[in-house]
């Protein structure tokens, strides 16, 4: 008896030894924006890119408010990749508690400089609004409480000599939210922080007649870094027949200390290597480039993702 078991436990011992070992899965966890955003679409994107190319991958998008809750997550360990604008991330770095960061953040690494985000600011043709500001005394959504379109709209609103007590009414709603408001008739307009071509603007101009208002050249050079000048070019948007000067800020792919440099290495890799999904899937992506990727970043970069740059000779 006593040898049937040991000849049992040899076998069983033989058998575990004989097994392939299965290798640990790497979460990813992405973390996003809106649905109707910028973010969410090309999140998707990535999700599949890295399903197809990291094969001990196991990869979710999450929506979220976007830059400032990203952020926040990341540095909880409860994300490993985010997409956050370049000024949030600064703010982030540096511990901004008016911009929602009660400390310093410094976990935070960066994958990738990737496109920017333009200042999309749409009013109903009938409220008279042309320039930024006209806005006073109009109802306005600045994207949802402190958000990172929201922090853009104070420091934009305060470069242009306003603030939210001069406008009539202040509403803090999302994107898609801001535009139902507007088809009602309930909101003048709405200030969204995006890559071109924003699901929920083109939907807002395919079914109101609005007014994209302009933010002079010389607001860009008040804020400075990270904001720039930028254009939103004629026909973007259903009924927009001409340019419309506006301001620019960089977005940023983040991680976090504590990602491997390797799933570093690969995400930022992969990113690069199958661009062109990301450009099918919005064309916001069309700003992406490997040569921008490492410009004016307020964080360090991970390690990981340090490799690759120096690996096709963008950094030495």
């Amino acid at each position: 008896m006593f040898q049937n078991i040991k000849l049992g436990a040899l076998i069983a011992g033989a058998v575990a030894l004989s097994a392939p070992v299965a290798k640990a899965e790497n979460f990813i966890n992405i973390l996003t924006g809106g649905t109707s955003g910028v973010y969410y679409p090309l999140g998707v994107a990535l999700s599949e890119v890295y399903g197809e190319t990291m094969p001990d991958a196991r990869v979710q998008v999450q929506s979220t408010k976007a830059s400032v809750e990203n952020l926040n997550l990341l540095q909880q360990g409860r994300g490993e990749l985010a997409f956050a604008l370049g000024d949030s991330v600064k703010d982030a770095w540096e511990g901004n508690p008016e911009a929602g960061f009660k400390a310093p953040l410094g976990k935070l690494r960066a994958i990738a400089a990737i496109y920017p985000n333009f200042i999309q600011v749409a009013a109903l043709k009938d409220a008279g609004a042309t320039t930024i500001t006209d806005l006073k005394g109009k109802s306005l959504s600045v994207g949802a409480a402190k958000s990172g379109t929201e922090l853009n709209a104070r420091k934009i609103f305060d470069a242009a000599g306003m603030s939210y007590d001069d406008l009539g009414k202040v509403e803090y709603l999302p994107f898609s939210e801001s535009v139902e408001l507007m088809k009602n008739r309930q909101l003048d307009a709405t200030f969204q922080s995006s890559g071109l071509g924003n699901a929920a603007l083109k939907d807002l101009s395919t079914t109101q007649d609005v007014t994209f208002v302009a933010i002079p050249a010389d607001i860009a050079e008040k804020l400075g870094a990270p904001y720039k000048a930028g254009v939103i070019p004629a026909g973007t948007y259903p009924g927009q027949d001409a340019d419309v000067p506006t301001v620019a800020i960089t977005n940023i792919l983040v991680t976090r200390e504590g990602v491997s440099d390797e799933e570093a290495y690969q995400m930022t890799k992969q990113l690069f290597e199958h661009l062109d999904t990301l450009k099918a899937a919005h064309s916001a992506a069309n700003g992406i480039s490997a040569e921008a990727a490492v410009q004016g970043l307020p964080i360090p970069l991970h390690p990981g993702a340090e490799r690759y740059y120096k690996e096709i000779g963008i950094l030495k």
